[in-house]
């Protein structure tokens, strides 16, 4: 499996691994490279929804479609050396988050990429903040 790599990637190393060994290396010995976190989650087994998901990105790796955007409710999965390149659409509990996966975050989770939660901006006072901010002083 060939991947077309931008040429600012072509120089990144992952734990002393170029790219091009990264996609030819085995699961097996990749997963010896990651932190003992992810390396338990993968050794471990996948989900029936992780396992849908890898099948869904090879079918387009197979078939050519890497640019077409790949939506998915599982956030739970770690991003693989094969996910390079390709762009996801990763649900938050609102919207998908769409992002390119680049060299840089394997060993991360694709939820890490879509956050869930939104800074609190509050309105100014007496504009529907709260019922008593409508008493406040007139400056004057």
């Amino acid at each position: 499996m060939s991947v077309e790599l931008p040429p600012e990637w072509k120089n990144y190393r992952y734990r002393g691994k170029s790219i091009n060994e990264l996609v030819t290396m085995p699961m097996d010995e990749f997963i010896k490279l990651l932190p003992a976190r992810q390396r338990r989650s993968l050794k471990r087994g996948f989900t029936d929804a992780q396992r849908r998901l890898l099948e869904k990105i090879r079918r387009h790796r197979r078939e050519g479609k890497v640019n077409k955007t790949i939506k998915t409710h599982v956030r739970d999965l770690v991003i693989l050396q094969e996910f390079i390149g390709l762009k996801l659409a990763v649900y938050n509990g609102k919207e998908f988050v769409e992002f390119t996966v680049t060299p840089e975050m394997i060993g991360h989770y694709l939820g890490e990429y879509s956050i869930t939660t939104k800074k609190v901006e509050h309105g100014e006072p007496g504009l529907k903040a709260t019922r008593s901010s409508l008493f406040l002083a007139m400056k004057g």
